[in-house]
């Protein structure tokens, strides 16, 4: 994609953006810096209504919750995933992840991932003199480095911890010198998986699984000072999963989702007239704590602010899978309702994955009829 954009276009633009973010703002919507980590990037986790805090365990664990790997059955794993965004409107904006993991012995686990961001080439043009005057090329982008360490505490319930590195630079003008805004962030995570035991005439594996992600400080823009907090999160899910012979496998997965950052509130003029909802300037710390309580309705505000999913996955001889789902948000709070698709392939060192969405609201998603892949690579067996 290339954007030929004239300065005096670029500050248009710019208070365009402006006018969109105020009227969110009026909404009330939620919003933070790198709304990408946000985005599902593996395929078989987009299948099932973007979740995965409780499903089972699968490379790309350290996305969702870091916890579950120690329950994988392999000594090491690499998962690659591309999701293109906008692929309607444009070809060059994408989302890749790459995920490794290693056991470390049967109780431990560390794993790292590469999370990268494109926003595409946008080329500055001015016009002078009648000409036009190539002013250069920039390739905005946005990208997370991480480390995890998980513990299997029990036999069936395991724990971990995660840090992360948080780069974001939106440069939008080739003659200004601005550096990226970076920032580091936190999870703490928990998994717990049941022993085999009998529901009616099957056999059933119960899950479970929180993880409270990218808990850091807020990044800084070298322009104008804007401060974003970075979507800090708290997943909680479960799912059960029944077995109806050696050979086929039925699993029902939900999922519950809330930002731990400020919501706007409002603000007044000197006159004390209502001039809009904007996000309070306090650190991330006291946004945690205040984001359970400051939406200017209250409660029943507050529970517009969560998120939730329903998925299914069916897998047949471990080596084909069929999966759906549903993801809702509130109208009020992003209106983020649609329903997904995807397929598994299994091999014996490889599965290949694949999911499609389908938006049920007005407000339709950058991933509307997009194909996202993903392929993850296996080997070994678990250490002693």
């Amino acid at each position: 994609m290339q954007w030929y954009l004239p300065k005096q276009l670029c500050l248009i633009l710019l208070v365009l953006g402006g006018c969109i973010a105020h009227a969110q703002e009026q909404n009330r919507v939620i919003t933070t810096g790198v709304p990408f980590l946000m985005i599902t990037p593996d395929a078989r986790a987009a299948g099932m209504g973007d979740q995965g805090v409780a499903t089972p365990a699968d490379a790309f664990a350290q996305q969702w919750n870091p916890a579950k790997h120690v329950f994988l059955s392999q000594d090491g794993g690499v998962g690659i995933s591309y999701t293109p965004y906008l692929s309607k409107l444009v070809n060059d904006i994408f989302l890749g992840n790459l995920n490794y993991y290693r056991k470390l012995n049967d109780r431990s686990v560390w794993a790292t991932s590469l999370k990268y961001f494109s926003l595409g080439d946008i080329q500055f043009n001015e016009l002078i003199g009648g000409s036009i005057v190539d002013q250069g090329t920039e390739r905005p982008n946005e990208l997370t480095l991480d480390l995890s360490y998980a513990l299997k505490l029990s036999e069936t319930f395991s724990m971990a911890v995660a840090g992360r590195f948080i780069r974001s630079d939106l440069k939008i003008n080739s003659n200004t010198d601005t550096r990226s805004a970076n920032s580091l962030g936190v999870d703490l995570s928990g998994y717990f998986q049941s022993n085999p035991f009998k529901l009616s005439e099957n056999t059933a594996v119960f899950r479970s699984g929180f993880n409270i992600s990218n808990v850091g400080p807020r990044l800084k823009y070298d322009v104008g000072g804007v401060k974003n907090y970075i979507p800090t999160n708290l997943k909680l899910g479960m799912g059960l999963e029944l077995f109806y012979s050696s050979n086929n496998r039925l699993g029902v997965y939900t999922e519950f989702n809330k930002l731990l950052v400020p919501g706007p509130v409002a603000t007044y003029d000197e006159n004390n007239n209502f001039t809009g909802y904007t996000q309070p300037d306090i650190n991330f710390l006291k946004g945690i704590s205040t984001s359970f309580s400051d939406a200017p309705d209250g409660f029943k505000e507050e529970l517009k602010e969560i998120t939730w999913a329903l998925g299914l996955e069916y897998v047949l001889q471990e080596s084909f899978a069929l999966r759906t789902g549903y993801f809702n948000e509130s109208p009020e709070k992003g209106s983020r309702r649609y329903i997904t698709f995807g397929a598994g392939f299994g091999l014996p060192q490889m599965d290949i994955d694949i999911s499609y969405l389908f938006s049920t609201s007005r407000v339709r998603s950058p991933l509307e009829n997009t194909l996202r892949f993903s392929v993850n690579f296996k080997w070994g067996n678990p250490s002693p």
